[in-house]
């Protein structure tokens, strides 16, 4: 702004300078050209002292009859004095009132309008000045036409820079009332121009007319203004009814800044001590530490609270760069805005709270309070929404994870301990879950993961392994590292039945996967025995056990190098009079559910030592291997049942292998060792079923005594083509080795894989390869057979007879038609 007072001044220098030598040839000379210039210079200070003012920020600006003085002075003055009578007028008119810069300003100004009206007298030449009436108020209407859009082209953009209003805007503003002005001031400078013609002495009713016209034209000013400010201060209030905090703070400032002309606007809360600072045009900070303003002068503070002066919400400050005074007017409708502006964040601060509260409700209601997972609700909802898009998002699967041996951290530790584990719990599976999952806690100790978007069925599976894989590491419990065992269950989003399907059938694996002691499991339609199928054949076990419709099938245990036969695996089947042969998968878990195992298992028992002692009686004394439930185990009369069975068929304890499987939990563990120390007291010998899949082999081998160690069938089928596989059937026989145990491989399928695991030093294994599971009588039959001329083989042997000496830790199979060789030294 200060560049362009500067250049409007330049140009009043050189105007003044034009004047100055045209003086110099036609100066006053006489006493009246004296008077006529001291009332030239009288006028147009009187003109610049009767003024209209009007604010902006924190300068003053004022809209003059200057324009009108010049007007009249070039009607009976030469241009010349004119000009030089204008500067000196509005210089003597403004010296004491003004700062010096505006003083300047105010003089080059009025004098380059004077210069601009004296240039188009010049153009008219020797008509000016007019003598006929209807020439006085053309040419005069001419000349003052200029002279006002000089005075509007040179005084809005100083306005507008200062008020920080483009200068379109400016223009534009109040455009009727400064046209309306110029009318009125026309209309005096034509009549005192034709006052003058007529009679002189009429002059002196022009001051009287000035006065009142200026007065009439002030008072349509301020009411214009007042209005404007009261139209300003409705839109603002309307504009602060919202409910979003910051949009009303942010409106408060800029429309303050508008609406009191303020160089700055800042607003200071109380509940959390936020201060926003601004002008109309931008928010120069928003914050909760103190900064200081950028703005260096009055501060009007005042309070923002109610009508009734209770509630005291903060302080709205107006900061100007100068010296402000307000009128009464601005002053109430500051108050009326602070009032207004107190009710609107009142009201925002008061809907935040609802909706905060709202939130912490949905919140609630949709996520676990002790972890902040989602709970059963929200993944029953999110699921749901997930499984009508599976299509276009891809696979849908859910992992249900449930941990083991929690009920003795509570037990042992209290239940603010397993608060804590299952928080740290709840961590893991958070970080290791992906940010498109969503892990929930369904109760206890039970947690579930919504895989969403999967490429293929088969990365569910990865992933599963991932998440228990985040678990395996002990967590840190004031100062004690507790292991965290777990299991899973995979199911795949089915075609039908929803989100209640897919979680039932998440539980099913889950418990498949404790059953088997493994880790992971995925839900197989054929294991699931909650359909209706399976619900109808487990009421029919009662008849099933009464009618001796389970039965017993064989699958012999064979001497990996020379092919004999050295014992059999018994694998109960049920011989169902509408459905024929159902397989134990689908029957076992009922059983086990029912309170028919005791009977169960004493028929399977009693079918695998009637077999066994009908072998022996053909010349084959081969121990038989029988599966035993772990809840079998925790029947304490379980030993005197077995041994009974054992002298009511005259076989020998050793002749029964008992095989056990990994899902038997710590916490059993106390209860069944008398179970099983008392078995292997009396010669029962103990094997360790599906060695490698659990996630407590180890331990639970370094408690259980048994003999012997049976490798799972899918480390057999794999170790051709996975290291891993290999290694750890490796490693299984060397722990055997190590511990003068007997290993057995199941699942050998083929003559390579034979091969390769008597490579290894395994010395036993079973598989299609050698038998499908018979019949006890067909088995025997295969046994009189033999294989290549050897009875009790079913297979060639490996190596040359007396080649091979046999690695300790056998089965006893003694057959009586096998001649001798120097491979039969086998353990007692």
């Amino acid at each position: 702004m200060r560049l362009l007072v500067y250049s409007v001044s330049g140009c009043a220098a050189f105007v003044v300078l034009a004047a100055l030598l045209t003086v110099r040839n036609q100066p006053p000379d006489s006493v009246r050209d004296l008077v006529t210039v001291t009332a030239l210079v009288v006028t147009v200070a009187l003109a610049t002292v009767i003024k209209t003012p009007l604010r902006i920020r924190s300068t003053t600006l004022a809209f003059a009859w200057v324009e009108t003085a010049i007007v009249i002075g070039l009607a009976v003055a030469p241009a010349s004095w004119v000009i030089l009578a204008t500067g000196v007028g509005v210089g003597c008119g403004s010296v004491t009132r003004l700062a010096p810069i505006k003083t300047t300003f105010a003089v080059a100004k009025h004098t380059l309008v004077a210069g601009g009206s004296a240039l188009v007298t010049l153009l008219f030449g020797g008509i000016w000045p007019p003598h006929e009436p209807l020439h006085i108020l053309l040419l005069l209407g001419v000349v003052y036409l200029v002279a006002a859009l000089l005075d509007d082209l040179l005084a809005m953009p100083v306005i507008a820079l200062a008020s920080g209003t483009p200068i379109a805007r400016q223009f534009r503003t109040d455009l009727d009332l400064r046209v309306a002005g110029f009318a009125v001031r026309f209309l005096v400078a034509a009549c005192t121009v034709l006052i003058l013609r007529a009679d002189p002495r009429l002059l002196l009713a022009v001051p009287p007319l000035v006065l009142s016209l200026h007065l009439a034209y002030s008072a349509r000013i301020r009411t214009r203004t007042e209005q404007q400010a009261w139209q300003r201060l409705a839109r603002t209030t309307d504009a602060l009814n919202v409910v979003d905090l910051d949009q009303v703070l942010t409106t408060a400032v800029t429309e303050a800044s508008e609406l009191f002309s303020a160089d700055e606007v800042e607003i200071e809360l109380r509940d959390g001590g936020r201060t926003i600072r601004g002008n109309s045009t931008n928010i120069a900070y928003d914050g909760v530490a103190p900064q200081p303003s950028a703005v260096d002068g009055q501060v009007m503070p005042v309070a923002l609270e109610g009508h009734d002066r209770t509630d005291d919400v903060g302080v709205l400050r107006l900061r100007f760069a100068g010296p402000v005074e307000l009128s009464e007017r601005e002053q109430y409708t500051l108050r009326t805005f602070a009032s207004a502006l107190c009710t609107a964040v009142r009201n925002a601060q008061a809907y935040a709270e609802l909706a905060r509260i709202a939130e912490d409700h949905a919140y609630a209601a949709t996520h676990d309070a002790l972890t902040g997972l989602s709970n059963r609700r929200h993944l029953l909802d999110e699921g749901s929404a997930q499984l009508t898009t599976r299509h276009a998002d891809g696979v849908t699967a859910l992992v249900l994870i449930d941990l083991n041996h929690f009920k003795e951290v509570n037990d042992t530790l209290g239940h603010g301990a397993g608060d804590r584990v299952l928080i740290q719990v709840a961590e893991r599976l958070r970080d290791a879950a992906n940010p498109d999952d969503l892990v929930a806690r369904l109760g206890g100790d039970e947690f579930a993961v919504l895989l969403r978007g999967l490429p293929a069925p088969a990365v569910a599976a990865h992933r599963a392994e991932a998440l228990l894989a985040a678990l395996h590491d002990p967590l840190d419990l004031d100062g004690m590292r507790i292991s965290v065992e777990a299991s899973g269950g995979i199911a795949v989003a089915p075609a039908t039945g929803g989100m209640a399907e897919l979680l039932r059938r998440a539980d099913v694996a889950m418990y498949q996967a404790k059953r088997a002691g493994q880790r992971v499991a995925t839900y197989a339609p054929a294991r699931d025995t909650a359909d209706l199928s399976r619900l109808t054949l487990g009421g029919e076990l009662p008849r099933a056990v009464a009618d001796h419709e389970f039965t017993v099938n064989f699958q012999p245990i064979v001497d990996l190098a020379s092919g004999e036969v050295i014992g059999a695996e018994a694998l109960a089947r049920w011989h169902h009079p509408t459905h024929g042969l159902i397989d134990p998968l689908r029957f076992l878990e009922a059983v086990e559910r029912s309170g028919l195992l005791p009977a169960f298992a004493e028929a399977i028992l009693d079918q695998a030592l009637i077999a066994a002692g009908s072998w022996r009686d053909a010349g084959f004394d081969l121990p038989v291997s029988v599966n035993v439930s772990p809840r079998s185990l925790l029947d304490a009369r379980f030993p005197g049942a077995v041994l009974a069975r054992l002298r009511a068929h005259d076989l020998p304890p050793d002749r029964l292998v008992l095989e056990l499987t990994e899902t038997l939990t710590l916490s059993q563990l106390d209860v069944v060792d008398r179970v099983l120390s008392r078995l292997r007291d009396s010669g029962v010998r103990l094997a360790l079923d599906d060695f490698g899949t659990g996630y407590s082999s180890l331990s639970l081998l370094s408690r259980i005594p048994v003999h012997e160690l049976k490798i799972d069938r899918s480390f057999a089928g794999a170790m051709e083509t996975a290291p891993e596989a290999a290694a750890v059937i490796r490693s299984t026989l060397d722990l055997g080795r190590s511990l003068d145990l007997t290993v057995v491989a199941e699942g050998v399928e083929s003559e390579p894989q034979r091969r390769a695991l008597w490579e290894l030093g395994c010395a036993a294994g079973q598989g299609h390869l050698f038998a499908r599971p018979l019949p006890a009588a067909a088995l025997l039959a295969t046994l009189q057979r033999g294989h290549g001329g050897r009875t009790g083989a079913l297979a060639p042997a490996l190596h040359d007879t007396g080649a091979v000496i046999r690695l300790p830790g056998r089965r006893t199979g003694r057959t009586r038609p096998a001649p001798p060789t120097a491979t039969d030294a086998r353990q007692p």
